[in-house]
């Protein structure tokens, strides 16, 4: 192939690789919220990356339909790539209501799609880990919503986040009094943006898609600029929307939700806290009721990396079956950028612990039988494919990020010894073959 026709190898803008060193940790963030997700009774499903199209449009908002990938498939069928997993779950829980039971529990974690600007950990395509009730009404499964989040990024080895809580009903009563009743959904969207974009624009915005009066912007941004401790936000709050059944009742809920939290003994308090936000309002379309973002302490401008909320209403547009819905989302690529800017994704590139040092040539078939046996007992171990000079081996294990290197040539062999090298330190010690797999425990155990 001559040079003018090779291709150029390059990644779609917005789009992104990621190397052993990037997809280590992201499997450790699926698998964590894997395992966190099972111990709250969440059950797997999975669903198509493509959806009919009249599924997903008109959903979440007007800036996400206008994200959206969309086109025809083989001339006929106008599909769209999923923009988020909440729009097909609720397709997929209307569609299997009578044989899933409910309430249904279940975690879905898969790429979505989104057609927007791309910013600091934020792509076109990138990977949520969801976790959703749906069938229920009570406020027990919105404090298990707020305290697996809490679980979860504690699991993930974060100390130092704030799960910022609000609730539609009291935006709704709020945006009530200030006469916006019938406008909540541009309100809500522009509200959406406030830490991104300022106040100031905030309330430009306001007044072109809502066409809202200066005094009624005053009273949002008032209302969203509300600061204080939790018991400070609900008496505020309660003035505010006194007199006002749809304001008042969310507030209730609220105090439930709070009084919940505190009773799941998580530590609310502290530098992982869950605060009441007043500016917190989800720009989806569907939320109904609690509505939640979690941002790191340490890492502020990288945005939420979860967020969910309550949708009672989202199943309807499927189903004449109510099927209310609660959940939350984790973002794992938003979550791995903030670990990578705050050196929390580690070195290695490797998966395994164990390098075995691939020595003599005509000893190929007891160094298979050494990986064998230390794999057979959960150690990961690799073995290197040829028999190169050991400085290049060892090379390649300080690059790889092993911890450990086995190494036996013809003389340790002959004496059923190998000798064991702690890379990150150097030291070197000889055991007994027979001994091999406590001996490489305990150096695991002293890393």
């Amino acid at each position: 192939m001559s040079k003018q026709d090779r291709i150029t190898p390059r990644t779609l803008k917005g789009f992104r690789d990621y190397p052993p060193e990037l997809a280590l940790p992201r499997e450790r963030i699926i698998e964590t919220a894997r395992h966190v997700y099972r111990s709250f009774g969440y059950a797997p499903i999975d669903t198509p990356a493509l959806e009919y199209l009249e599924i997903l449009t008109g959903k979440g908002s007007e800036e996400t339909d206008k994200q959206l990938y969309r086109f025809t498939d083989h001339g006929s069928r106008e599909v769209g790539m999923r923009f988020d997993l909440t729009v097909p779950l609720a397709r997929f829980a209307a569609q299997y209501a009578q044989q899933l039971g409910l309430p249904f529990k279940r975690y879905h974690i898969a790429s979505v799609w989104r057609g927007e600007n791309p910013q600091k950990g934020r792509y076109r395509e990138f990977m949520q880990a969801d976790f959703d009730t749906v069938g229920s009404t009570g406020v027990a499964s919105d404090i298990e919503t707020v305290v697996v989040l809490h679980t979860l990024l504690r699991a993930c080895g974060f100390e130092r986040f704030a799960i910022r809580i609000n609730h539609r009903g009291v935006l709704d009563g709020v945006l009530d009094k200030a006469g916006l009743a019938g406008r909540s959904a541009p309100v809500l969207r522009a509200l959406d943006k406030l830490a991104k974009i300022g106040p100031e624009k905030v309330a430009e915005d306001l007044k072109q898609t809502a066409e809202a009066s200066a005094t009624q912007i005053d009273a949002v941004l008032q209302f969203a600029s509300l600061t204080g401790e939790n018991a400070t936000l609900l008496a505020e709050i309660q003035r505010l929307v006194a007199g006002n059944a749809t304001g008042e009742a969310g507030l209730e809920r609220l105090r439930e939700t709070l009084t919940g939290v505190a009773a799941s003994q998580i530590d609310p308090g502290g530098e992982a806290a869950v605060r009441i936000d007043p500016a917190i309002a989800r720009g989806l379309d569907y939320y109904t009721g609690l509505v939640l973002e979690t941002l790191l302490t340490d890492l502020p401008g990288i945005g939420s990396v979860a967020s969910g909320g309550r949708y009672d209403n989202l199943a309807g547009l499927y189903t004449s079956q109510s099927l209310p819905g609660i959940g939350a989302s984790l973002g794992v690529d938003r979550l791995l950028a903030a670990m990578e800017e705050l050196g929390q994704t580690g070195a290695a590139r490797t998966p395994a612990d164990v390098l075995i040092v691939y020595f003599a040539e005509d000893r190929l078939a007891d160094y298979l039988r050494l990986s064998a046996t230390l794999r057979a007992q959960g150690i990961a171990t690799e073995l290197y494919p040829e028999p190169k000079k050991l400085a290049k081996q060892l090379q390649y294990a300080d690059k790889r990020g092993f911890r450990v290197a086995l190494i036996a040539g013809p003389d340790e062999l002959a004496r059923d010894e190998c000798q064991l090298k702690h890379l990150a330190t150097s030291e070197a010690i000889s055991t007994p073959l027979a001994d091999v797999v406590t001996t490489v425990r305990r150096l695991l155990d002293s890393i």
